[in-house]
């Protein structure tokens, strides 16, 4: 007959053997169904587009330069800068020339650009978003020269600025 004591030691061994064996079936198991799949491939097509560009408009802010003299001082030209799109688009920056300059609406007679001297405004490089972006100050700047000669031909003068971004 099996003493007391023997029988709990076999009852410990079985209990070891099922901690041991249940956790190994249960892998063995998971592991077998873990590599159970069909494999396949395929293939497939879409489209996508893009969208476009479109010129931005620069706007002269006021006020504007005015009675300019030779050897005048430097007066600010500011502007706004207005993306007609919902997008972003990239603008590096603004150049600002010297049009044409009348007197009384016809052509000035002895008086050119050379005789104004246009500082560039300060570099865009942005993204801008749908809408206006006014740039005050723009860092541009314009003032007419002392050519140390007659400049007669610039009084009264409408000097017409040409604005363009790239």
């Amino acid at each position: 007959m099996a003493t007391k004591s023997s029988v709990q030691q076999r009852r410990r061994s079985r209990r070891r053997a099922a901690l041991v064996l249940v956790p190994t079936v249960a892998g063995v198991f998971v592991a077998g169904t873990a590599f159970a799949y069909w494999s396949t491939s395929g293939s497939g097509t879409g489209t996508s587009s893009t969208g476009t560009s479109t010129a931005v408009t620069v706007t002269q802010l006021t006020p504007y330069p005015a009675a300019m003299v030779p050897g005048g001082a430097d007066q600010a030209i500011n502007f706004t800068v207005t993306n007609t799109l919902t997008t972003n688009q990239y603008v590096a920056g603004v150049l600002i020339g010297i049009g044409p300059i009348t007197v009384g609406g016809s052509p000035a007679v002895g008086c050119t650009a050379s005789d104004f001297v246009i500082t560039q405004p300060n570099a865009i490089n942005a993204d801008l978003t749908g809408g206006p972006h006014d740039y005050n100050p723009s860092g541009a700047k314009i003032h007419m020269v002392n050519a140390l000669t007659n400049q007669d031909g610039c009084k009264n003068a409408t000097v017409n600025l040409t604005f363009t971004a790239s």
